[in-house]
């Protein structure tokens, strides 16, 4: 297996993976009610945000390239509003570097992805 093709299911593994233990925290616990309500976002706003990490964490990995971007877009848009929305509230530089992290590992997958032949990944 060659470089890129590694670093593409490595990176959208640990996308997918995060994206899974954070929507069962998101949804089980009361710590993220608490730190979504410290953020500004009612509560059903974290509940629908743990359903839609479970979907995208699921079609990121579908061989149609529509749902497959409309999970990346979604990730990017949740990762760039996770970092501006801890950086608004004033928390800690950790919190809001955090989502730019997550973002670039994200950006690493997709253009990884989109290099491969289709065969490979589709």
């Amino acid at each position: 297996m060659n470089k890129l093709k590694i670093t593409y299911y490595a990176t959208t593994a640990i996308i997918s993976a995060m994206m899974l233990f954070i929507a069962f925290e998101t949804l089980t616990k009361p710590e993220v009610k608490i730190s979504m309500a410290h953020l500004g976002f009612p509560d059903y706003f974290r509940i629908e945000l743990g359903i839609a990490k479970i979907i995208g964490a699921v079609l990121i990995w579908l061989p149609v390239r529509l749902l497959r971007e409309a999970a990346y877009i979604g990730f990017a848009i949740m990762f760039a509003s996770a970092s501006l929305s801890h950086a608004a509230v004033g928390d800690p530089v950790g919190k809001v570097i955090t989502g730019l992290v997550f973002l670039a590992i994200l950006i690493v997958s997709y253009v990884c992805g989109a290099k491969l032949p289709k065969t490979n990944r589709d």
